[in-house]
């Protein structure tokens, strides 16, 4: 196996403990409407991106606050954590996962889910109406 090879199989290794982590803490505090993307393919960004809701302000930064804290379990330090004063949006940023939670009207207002999965499984969709 070559050492890139190597790297890759590893990194995925990793990244999947860390996507259990992330799943773990999310249910942990209860997150709602928890949802999984995967975004490869779309950008470079990240490879997977998790949208969650909270109940209140205080919700989203606690179910935030879990991720960073079950992640860094794991052994991977966030690149950055955004919106923790407001809590309205707190997203935070793992490298190859990104973590999205958000109250419902601001969740609903943005619509991630319907930006990032346009075009998805759309032949499907289309056949079973």
């Amino acid at each position: 196996m070559s050492s890139s090879a190597s790297r890759k199989a590893k990194s995925a290794a990793s990244n999947e403990v860390l996507r259990k982590r992330v799943i773990a803490a999310l249910e942990d505090l209860k997150a709602k409407d928890v949802r999984e993307i995967d975004v490869r393919g779309k950008t470079s960004i990240a490879d997977t991106l998790f949208i969650a809701s909270g109940t209140s302000a205080r919700h989203v930064k606690s179910i935030a606050d879990e991720v960073v804290k079950f992640a860094k379990e794991a052994g991977v330090m966030p690149l950055g954590v955004e919106g923790q004063t407001e809590a309205e949006w707190v997203l935070v940023d793992l490298g190859d996962i990104i973590v999205h939670v958000m109250l419902p009207r601001i969740r609903e207002f943005y619509g991630l889910e319907r930006l990032w999965t346009v075009g998805d499984d759309a032949p499907d969709a289309a056949a079973n109406d």
